[in-house]
């Protein structure tokens, strides 16, 4: 087009061997050939799906060894899959590695605990089904947790008052109904999240990931992530079974 001129810098032509088809007149270059192994980091070709790569076999030995066993969440009648997805996410981010779970007065969402996506958390968070609080309560006792009743009332403790640094379980409740009444009365205490505004509550997802959030300042300041939680023989078992997912 008129006006338009060639910029300098343009691509030179003249150092490539060209041929020309006897079908057309059109230049074509030389195809050049390539090393497999300059497509490949650090010149490793991946020859199968198993193992992983090394990359991904230290990450997950890495989050192995920040995962903190002694906090837990508790969901008790949450029926909201997108709530359930968003928590099981706040816990695998703030290093959590079981969630226990009651279901009385509703049903589980459908597919929100399956570890089939690879996009989902729930592969990476174990679940423990209980048939009712009082037993969920007393499975957490054996393992030496304090548990905490999310929930405004007299007496419940401000979340940025407690010490989470403790073996520690937070039981969240339905998305209406909130934290039953057994569920509070069976636990060793409440806490709340100290609210500004005129309203007076979260939704769960929002309020379990601001919870989880402080527990995992807390711990961040007092290094628990800098040495593992689990034993060796916990994390190698974990990281077999996390290598295939």
């Amino acid at each position: 087009m008129d006006g338009l001129e060639a910029k300098p810098g343009g691509h030179d032509k003249s150092d490539e061997q060209v041929t020309e088809t006897p079908e057309s007149s059109v230049p074509v270059a030389e195809p050049r050939p390539v090393d497999r192994a300059t497509l490949v980091p650090d010149g490793g070709v991946k020859t199968s799906w198993w193992p992983r790569t090394s990359r991904r076999q230290q990450r997950i030995r890495g989050v192995l060894g920040r995962r903190q066993p002694t906090v837990t969440v508790v969901l008790e009648d949450v029926h909201d899959g997108h709530n359930v997805s968003a928590v099981l996410r706040s816990c695998d981010a703030v290093g959590m590695l079981n969630v226990h779970l009651v279901y009385v007065q509703d049903t589980p969402p459908r597919g929100s605990f399956h570890d089939g996506s690879s996009a989902s958390a729930a592969k990476w968070i174990s679940p423990h089904v209980h048939e009712s609080i009082g037993a969920c309560y007393a499975a957490l006792r054996e393992s030496g947790h304090w548990i905490f009743a999310t929930a405004l009332r007299a007496g419940s403790l401000d979340l940025y008052r407690v010490d989470l640094t403790a073996p520690v379980a937070l039981v969240f409740g339905n998305e209406m109904r909130g934290v039953s009444a057994e569920a509070i009365e069976l636990a060793d205490g409440c806490i709340h999240i100290p609210m500004q505004g005129m309203v007076e509550s979260l939704n769960i997802s929002v309020a379990c990931a601001v919870t989880l959030y402080e527990v995992m300042r807390q711990r961040r300041e007092a290094g628990m992530y800098d040495t593992p939680q689990l034993d060796a023989a916990r994390r190698e078992s974990l990281e077999s079974s996390w290598l295939r997912r």
